[in-house]
């Protein structure tokens, strides 16, 4: 029985005496259950009495005393006892807690996966980088987060589409294509220019690829270079994303924004909603009226577009799109961008706390020894997702990124993050992948069917048992966290408390016979115990992008 279940109980309960007039209506639509601090005061508790006690017009024992009397009566609940002020705590028959591995084993990949969001289609924009340069630190967080975001907003029923707006347009492609014909040409990089040994392999893989440029006129030389460099910068981007398992469904350019005709659309929308003035010959977006801290320019008086006149086009087109929700991850110095996202959506005409989020993350340092590294072999000024992943590979790198919140500075400690310890939290749950996987191997080398076999989950009455079945029951309520708050970080964090209570489960209870020992339905039900941990081992190291090893 799970969390989920026994919510559905305590509900029934509650509809039952609001029917029979025991309690006045309505039936609440969410049941808290939770896990006692103290083991001792049984498996779940719920608060419901207390919740119910001002609507009642009644104490909270009383309540509880109705409640308790009921549930002990739900088949798979041993006891419901009433403690405190009137909170009820709940223990679970052992063959009700033990169906939880029987479910886990039945539903597979499905397994922790919900219907929250079913219907709605997302659209989660991250990481967006200018195709100038190399994907670095900050981007790599985002590479991270976001896909892991995405995953459990799917796993919700959420129809998600993962997008990389593309910058390129504007001065800062023009100063990289400068800098690359500059380079190639032999002249020094424009001050404002782009640095770093990238610069230089870009300059030699373009004049290898065509050999004339160098002899075009400067005015065509520049555009050639420029579109070339750009070419494969982003080529390499998406490479780099597809060898870290970030794929997106989308690339959107900025460029096809403009070309397409959705910058018109979304300016003409935005007039028909009655948001857009004219002052000083410029055209404005009244966004003060919906919390940002001054109106934005949207043209300027020379005519010129506004970069936040692509910013207002984009969401606008988005919507367009037929995404009823557009997040937005973006770096730690966007703070700005938040009012005034939240601004566009109104002027809009959108709920601008129903249709678009906006989520900032804080900065990444890569430390060894404790010092900082400051430097990349081919950026020459900043850390890259290359050296990240050379470093201490995938899977330590998407996990270590996504187990924290993304609204605090991260310092990785790479030392840590390439051991082969327990310390390493990684290692620490792939371990326990692989030690149910060598398990479920030896049963089978033994020749035990353990799914052939008939499954009692009434022998699993071991406390240890107990724990371990408590914490599988708990996942889908992670992901579904996870997905509603936005907050991937949920996830490994879970998946290291289940390893531990696998390991401590594992040291307390024998699960193969040993020598000639008959096959008893207490080794089977732990075999199905054990298939139940590596299933949700798997999907929860899936929903972070992270490989579960068989074999360590």
């Amino acid at each position: 029985m799970t969390p989920e279940q026994l919510a559905g109980a305590v509900q029934e309960v509650i509809a039952a005496l609001v029917e029979e007039g025991a309690l006045p209506g309505p039936v609440p639509d969410e049941i808290v259950i939770e896990r006692p601090r103290q083991k001792e005061h049984g498996d779940y508790a719920t608060p419901i009495a207390l919740t119910l006690a001002k609507s009642a017009g009644r104490p909270p024992r009383d309540i509880a005393v109705l409640v308790s009397e009921r549930l002990a009566q739900v088949p798979g609940i041993a006891s419901a006892e009433i403690a405190g002020p009137g909170f009820v705590n709940l223990r679970l028959a052992a063959s009700a807690q033990g169906q939880v591995a029987g479910d886990i084993v039945g539903q597979g990949e499905r397994y922790g996966h919900g219907t929250a969001l079913a219907g709605r289609r997302i659209n989660v924009e991250f990481i967006s980088a200018n195709p100038t340069g190399p994907l670095h630190l900050g981007h790599t967080r985002w590479a991270a987060v976001g896909d892991a975001l995405a995953r459990v907003l799917a796993a919700e029923g959420a129809d998600v589409t993962r997008e990389f707006y593309v910058n390129d347009r504007g001065v800062q492609m023009d100063r990289f294509g400068a800098s690359v014909m500059a380079v190639a040409n032999g002249k020094p990089v424009p001050e404002d220019g782009y640095h770093g040994g990238y610069v230089t392999d870009l300059a030699a893989a373009i004049v290898a690829q065509q050999p004339g440029i160098l002899e075009l006129p400067e005015a065509e030389q520049f555009i050639a270079f420029r579109e070339a460099a750009y070419a494969l910068q982003l080529a390499e981007q998406q490479q780099v994303l597809d060898l870290f398992r970030t794929h997106f469904e989308v690339w959107y350019s900025e460029r096809s924004l403009h070309e397409s005709g959705a910058v018109d659309r979304g300016m003409r929308k935005l007039r028909d909603q009655g948001h857009v003035f004219e002052q000083d010959g410029a055209v404005w977006l009244r966004t003060t009226d919906y919390g940002d801290d001054k109106d934005r320019v949207l043209v300027k008086a020379d005519g010129d577009l506004t970069y936040f006149a692509s910013d207002t086009a984009y969401y606008v087109d988005k919507r367009a799109r037929g995404f009823d929700l557009a997040i937005y991850l973006l770096g730690a110095d966007h703070h700005g961008y938040v009012n005034r996202l939240r601004a566009v959506a109104a002027c809009a005409g959108d709920d601008m706390d129903a249709n678009v989020e906006v989520l900032i993350g804080q900065l990444v340092t890569m430390m060894r020894d404790g010092q900082e590294i400051r430097m990349s072999k081919r950026a020459g000024t900043i850390v890259t997702l290359e050296d990240l992943v050379e470093e201490v590979g995938v899977d330590a790198a998407r996990y270590s990124l996504i187990r924290y919140p993304v609204d605090s500075p991260l310092n990785l400690d790479l030392d840590l993050l390439v051991q082969r310890t327990n310390d390493n939290p990684v290692y620490y749950v792939q371990y326990a992948h692989a030690r149910v996987s060598s398990v479920l191997r030896n049963a089978a080398d033994l020749g035990i069917d353990w799914r052939a076999t008939g499954y009692d989950p009434a022998v699993l009455d071991h406390e240890r048992e107990g724990e371990l079945l408590r914490a599988l029951a708990e996942f889908p309520a992670v992901v579904a966290s996870a997905a509603e708050l936005r907050e991937p970080h949920r996830v490994p964090r879970y998946l290291e408390s289940l390893a531990t209570a696998y390991h401590r489960f594992y040291d307390s209870c024998r699960v193969l016979p040993r020598g000639d020992e008959t096959v008893t339905d207490q080794h089977i039900a732990r075999l199905w115990l054990c298939a139940a941990t590596r299933q949700v081992l798997a999907n929860g190291l899936d929903l972070c992008g992270v490989s579960a090893p068989d074999r360590m």
